[in-house]
């Protein structure tokens, strides 16, 4: 299968609903998914707060999953080139490193990993609204990568609500909502099914997916469950 890419749509950026609902598990599924439909595929974390020390420098667990699923696999300072210590807002962990984000050096990378692959999927932190540094919105990043926006929806309680604000924020920003991915996050969500169809009715975008509960969950299989983006077909 050949999959043809135009450069206004090389890749996707990655936001949720909320903080813990699922943003790397869908990332590293749609690298897999792009990946199996032919195309050289990188992730990217810009920012990740919560990373540990290691023997190569500072580290954060997301990020390097979306490292180890990318193909070609690209240095870790391209794929995380702010990796903040303390599991916080990144506002907060860069400040207490001394660190200021900059929006040319996070463009420089990306540009890096985008020469390098067919498509950089970049994953954002929290919710769309949560800031990077101090100034510097998610937007003002997706706007400079010139990114569409898959909202990662974790499935649970309140989640219509959550849902439907944040969609607004993404297209009152003067951004694209390409898709949404529904994530099941609550095993105990009896209504799961009927609330999917709720915000297919509700949200201004296509599903590409909705992924099941796993405890372990293998993201090599989760990306049989997703649909390709629109711009990758």
């Amino acid at each position: 299968m050949t999959v043809s890419v135009t450069e206004a749509t090389r890749g996707v950026f990655v936001t949720g609903t909320d903080t813990g609902v699922g943003k790397t598990i869908v990332s590293v599924a749609l690298l897999h998914r792009l990946r199996a439909a032919g195309l050289r595929t990188v992730g990217m974390k810009p920012v990740a707060s919560g990373c540990e020390r290691t023997p190569d420098g500072w580290r954060n667990d997301d990020a390097l999953r979306l490292q180890a699923a990318s193909d070609p696999r690209p240095a870790y300072q391209d794929v995380n080139p702010y990796a903040l210590e303390r599991p916080t807002a990144p506002q907060l962990a860069a400040r207490a490193m001394g660190i200021q984000v900059d929006l040319s050096h996070l463009k420089a990378a990306h540009a890096r990993l985008a020469a390098q692959a067919d498509a950089v999927i970049v994953e954002g932190v929290g919710g769309w609204a949560a800031p990077l540094e101090d100034g510097l919105d998610q937007v003002d990043l997706v706007r400079r990568f010139g990114l569409p926006v898959v909202l990662v929806v974790g499935l649970r309680l309140g989640c219509l609500n959550h849902a439907r604000l944040t969609a607004r924020a993404i297209q009152s920003d003067g951004v694209r909502l390409t898709g949404w991915i529904g994530n099941s996050v609550d095993p105990a969500f009896a209504e799961r099914d009927e609330y999917v169809e709720l915000l297919r009715a509700a949200l201004p975008a296509p599903c590409l997916g909705v992924l099941p509960y796993a405890e372990s969950p293998d993201t090599a299989t989760m990306a049989s469950w997703l649909s390709m983006p629109s711009g990758f077909s």
